[in-house]
């Protein structure tokens, strides 16, 4: 499986983006690993193909910055899916 190009951060907006569609399974994965209380050095070399070793910080970052957008996304985000689309 290959992740779809990836910013640091997920753009931090009050409706699911573009970014977000584009990385729907990649929140799914981080949300399994996080319910198997996975190493997030694991997760995000698997996921990102980061090495947390090389980049901590970064590697950190992009792992916990894109956690809580698929947490927000499980929690309020799912919501605007239903809604008609802006034009």
């Amino acid at each position: 499986m290959t992740i779809p190009a990836f910013q640091d951060e997920p753009p931090q907006t009050l409706r699911v983006n573009s970014y977000d569609e584009r990385h729907f399974a990649t929140y799914l994965r981080l949300l399994d690993a996080a319910a198997e209380e996975a190493d997030w050095r694991e997760v995000v070399h698997i996921i990102f193909g980061l090495d947390p070793n090389q980049e901590p910080e970064r590697a950190k970052l992009v792992h916990d910055s894109h956690l809580a957008r698929a947490l927000w996304m499980s929690n309020t985000g799912y919501r605007h899916l239903l809604e008609p689309r802006l034009q």
